[in-house]
């Protein structure tokens, strides 16, 4: 029971990461990379994460074959 309970807050709280990481791409695509209230270039950020995912070759694939696994939703 306990463990459902955290495994809920877990999902929930990486949902809400993944939503607040999608609002401020749009955001920064709407206002540019000098909005006031975006802490860094956020696309520059997921671009450098895409790359190192892509030069990292069979590693790298792997990686992001389990990183993909945790968004799934069954």
């Amino acid at each position: 029971m306990l463990m459902d309970t955290v495994t809920g807050w877990i999902r929930k709280l990486t949902e809400a990461g993944v939503a607040a990481i999608a609002l401020a791409v749009v955001v920064q695509v709407i206002f540019g990379s000098g909005a006031a209230f975006l802490p860094g270039d956020v696309i520059a950020n997921l671009t450098s994460l895409v790359n190192m995912f892509g030069t990292g070759g069979f590693t790298g694939l792997i990686v992001l074959i389990i990183v993909a696994g945790f968004f799934i939703k069954k």
